[in-house]
């Protein structure tokens, strides 16, 4: 069910706009999203049972997807050895199951990705378990480090500062062992931090 009409989502989105930003939508089922990406948002965020016509609608009217496909993933594993009800850890692997399909369809159609991991789901720390996930439906290594990197600072209209190394941006680089894009697992492992801002 959705909680906003299409009318109300595209008020929020003027308003916006007014003040020079966007709206991120929290949308998970087909006809939120349908609204919210008629309405002009920039993002869905999660995406959870997006459908063809949703998929569509992104690609033609350019909309950000940022889904967590690894969530499912964790939330099973802790229900499982907190002995959730059966009911509880069905609807998580159906509803997994359903998104990861939608994010490969997306991945196909070419809708822009942007990484997202709900972080708070699971411990801080565990951020990085997405990127194989991502590559498992239907994304490149190399695309899925860009999504969160370039493509995360494109979304969120930072690519002047953040997201790529050029002179002039932050220096916001991490490095790991060995090749990172045969294993995008090394990327829990990281060797080194740079954080610097830029000169003035």
């Amino acid at each position: 069910m959705s909680e906003f009409t299409e009318e109300q989502i595209r008020a929020a989105v003027e308003q916006a706009a007014e003040y020079g930003t966007f709206v991120a939508a929290h949308a998970h089922g087909a006809e939120g999203i349908k609204r919210a990406v008629r309405a002009g948002v920039r993002s869905i965020e999660h995406g959870s049972l997006t459908d063809d016509e949703a998929v569509a609608l992104m690609k033609q009217r350019g909309t950000w997807l940022v889904a967590d496909i690894w969530n499912g993933d964790y939330t099973d594993s802790v229900g499982r050895a907190e002995r959730w009800p059966p009911d509880i850890l069905r609807k998580n692997a159906e509803t997994t199951e359903v998104q990861r399909e939608g994010f490969r369809k997306a991945v196909a159609a070419g809708v822009k990705i942007a990484y997202g991991t709900d972080s708070g789901i699971y411990p801080h720390g565990l951020n990085t378990m997405q990127l194989p996930y991502m590559v498992k439906y239907g994304m490149t290594p190399m695309q899925a480090v860009r999504s969160a990197t370039l493509s995360a600072a494109q979304l969120m209209e930072w690519q002047d500062s953040v997201g790529s190394i050029a002179p002039g941006k932050y220096a916001d680089i991490i490095a790991v062992e060995g090749n990172a894009l045969a294993d995008l697992r090394s990327f829990r492992k990281v060797a080194f931090v740079m954080r610097r801002l830029p000169s003035s």
